[in-house]
């Protein structure tokens, strides 16, 4: 009976095994439920039914964006590696080796330059999948090398704002990234350059009290949590149940804080047309 048992049946179900990819599924996380993955890239990373906007990457959004999905990515500027040689449970130069293995990037921020409906166009992109999309001074620097690609060019910048705040491992040197973004935009103002922000799911923290709400026009993703401390860290400092919905890109419309609450599938469009009108670009032909 052991024989059996041990050795036949291993060996029986070993040979009627089916190899199935771990990531043939995605499972919304309103409703739990279960989509094909290829449905869901189809559909822009969009959840079928619930409408739930999955975060996609840096590089992704790029490609959904760009004609052709295709666009010269902006050198950036190299800054100092740890500069504060800072260590919580992981050294910081640790944490960012693994992130920069995971994402295939060497910071939060990716910057590229290309045409939208045949329109120039500078877009940034901070990617939640490194560290959280926080800014730390290569994040700044980069925002900063984009603003500057902008106006070298003539072009809308156009910014993806996806972050849970400033990078801590950083310190002061990451708060001041939000002043030198800042007069940055200054920059583009005085050139009479659109600076459209859209606003995706997180954004919160350091990036919201600075570049993140000081565009021209303000976009959002259906569904995103906007803010600057989190509603559960808010309730408990007032002592308050919040009201449903709080933070959230369609709360905060109804209440002023965002112009348009736009879906995945019109963002291209959308900003085209902004951006044609603040530049008085003609119209493409139909």
């Amino acid at each position: 009976m052991n024989w059996i048992s041990e050795v036949v049946r291993p060996k029986i179900k070993t040979l009627f095994k089916r190899e199935t990819p771990d990531n043939l599924w995605i499972k919304c996380p309103d409703t739990g439920q279960v989509v094909f993955h290829k449905d869901v890239e189809a559909n822009q990373w969009v959840i079928p039914g619930s409408n739930h906007h999955m975060r996609i990457s840096a590089t992704q959004r790029l490609a959904l964006m760009f004609d052709g999905g295709t666009w010269l990515d902006v050198a950036l500027p190299e800054v100092p590696v740890d500069p504060l040689k800072f260590r919580d449970e992981k050294k910081y130069i640790d944490r960012l080796k693994d992130a920069r293995a995971k994402t295939g990037q060497q910071d939060a921020f990716k910057v590229g330059f290309g045409r939208v409906e045949e329109l120039p166009m500078t877009i940034a992109v901070q990617d939640f999948g490194f560290m959280g999309g926080s800014l730390g001074m290569a994040a700044g620097e980069a925002f900063i090398k984009g603003a500057e690609t902008a106006l070298d060019k003539k072009t809308p910048y156009v910014l993806f704002a996806g972050s849970g705040g400033a990078r801590m491992q950083e310190g002061i040197l990451s708060l001041m990234q939000m002043p030198r973004t800042t007069v940055a935009i200054r920059r583009l103002r005085d050139a009479r350059l659109p600076y459209i922000v859209v606003l995706t799911n997180p954004t919160t923290g350091g990036v919201t009290a600075s570049y993140a709400m000081l565009g021209d026009v303000h976009l959002a993703e259906p569904g995103a949590l906007i803010g600057f401390a989190g509603p559960r860290v808010i309730e408990q400092t007032i002592r308050e149940k919040l009201p449903d919905g709080f933070q959230r890109s369609e709360y905060l419309k109804e209440h002023g804080m965002v112009d348009m609450v736009v879906h995945r599938h019109d963002l291209k469009p959308t900003i085209a047309r902004l951006s044609r009108l603040f530049t008085k670009a003609p119209a493409v032909a139909a």
